[in-house]
């Protein structure tokens, strides 16, 4: 009898919410891809840190070294530059160095006659600089290999993965702020309040998404905010749309009719009783489009109305060297399509496994 008094009360004592997040660490692919989404974010977040070229958008070009395979290995001459700009380290941190050294590829070197006289990788001559000069030579190793620029493919790639990673979250964060409300009050209200939110989302519904974003881009102009704001503004019809459907089967809920009875006003019955019940779908829809957001971000780089050059973006990469994919060099494109495949892969499995770990019904 007391076993059965225990077991009844550890039962009693989980809740949904813990039984969901037990669901979920028994799944592989979905604990897999919430540490790659981790690993992901830490590395937008971290990429000036982590990138060998923290210039700023890693944007230091050597274009005698252009297009070069992953573990390509040269001397470089860094000759400092003259202009001092005092940086905090937070601005290195969100934007990197501004006034980074010139690199200079060389294939050697000697110090004759207190002067260092390298032999410049372009074309082979000689070039004398002060003997000083010979601590700034290092060997530098492209990871990844060099874009058609000479830049280093794993910074930008690195750097790139901030637009991908925080568009997802501010697109998604713009959805939820215009869709909850938007769906809540359709479904709650109903009758023409509902017809009239219905009527303009179907509008929305039936205009192309790319189509869509990309008319609120050229409204709002070029640039990295207004990629994020345009995705976002074009993702809240389907959370309108799934909020509307949940909200109209809870308020038929007895805890919902219990609280009109107490006299609570229509503001606290959709945001304090009705909303936190019907988290789960919302999460997953999330999850969705924070996908769909990284799809639509690098689909706009393609087609060169997203990030701006020289910011580094995994479609802007693609763009750039797609056609090196026929000349022997595909590397330089499917390194970046293979970033964007994996992580958008990762928010899917991610968002597979949580429907099926806040299925009430299972």
């Amino acid at each position: 009898m007391n076993n059965n008094n225990n077991n009844n009360n550890n039962n009693t004592g989980t809740s949904l919410w813990q039984i969901a997040i037990q669901k979920f660490k028994r799944s592989k692919t979905g604990m897999f891809s919430f540490w790659y989404i981790v690993l992901c974010g830490f590395i937008a977040v971290f990429c000036y840190v982590l990138a060998p070229d923290n210039s700023n958008s890693a944007n230091q070009m050597h274009l005698e070294i252009h297009s070069k395979p992953p573990g390509f290995s040269v001397q470089l001459l860094s000759i400092p530059s003259e202009v001092k700009n005092q940086q905090s380290w937070f601005s290195v941190f969100m934007k990197g160095k501004q006034n980074s050294s010139t690199e200079i590829p060389i294939k050697s070197f000697s110090v004759k006659n207190n002067q260092l006289e390298v032999i410049k990788y372009s074309d082979g001559l000689p070039k004398e600089f002060p003997a000083s000069y010979e601590k700034y030579i290092q060997q530098k190793t492209f990871y990844l290999g060099t874009d058609k620029y000479g830049r280093d493919l794993l910074s930008r790639l690195l750097i790139g993965a901030r637009i991908s990673f925080f568009i997802g979250f501010i697109a998604v964060f713009i959805s939820l702020l215009i869709g909850i409300p938007i769906g809540a009050i359709a479904g709650y209200f109903g009758g023409k309040i509902d017809d009239f939110i219905m009527w303009i989302i179907n509008i929305t519904w039936s205009i192309p998404t790319l189509l869509l974003v990309i008319a609120i881009t050229l409204a709002l102009g070029k640039g990295f905010w207004q990629v994020f704001i345009a995705v976002g503004l074009t993702m809240w019809v389907e959370v309108a749309r799934v909020v509307r459907g949940q909200v109209i089967t809870t308020k038929q809920q007895q805890y919902v009719e219990a609280a009109k009875a107490l006299g609570f006003s229509d503001f606290r019955i959709i945001f304090k009783h009705i909303l936190p019940n019907i988290l789960a779908p919302i999460i997953v829809i999330s999850a969705a489009n924070f996908a769909a957001a990284i799809l639509i971000e690098s689909g706009l780089s393609f087609l060169g109305i997203g990030a701006q050059p020289p910011t580094p973006s995994w479609g802007a990469m693609i763009k750039n060297h797609y056609n090196y994919i026929i000349l022997g060099k595909p590397f330089l494109a499917l390194i970046p399509g293979l970033a964007i495949m994996s992580l958008v892969m990762a928010f899917m499995l991610i968002g597979n496994t949580l429907r099926d770990a806040l299925d009430v019904k299972a």
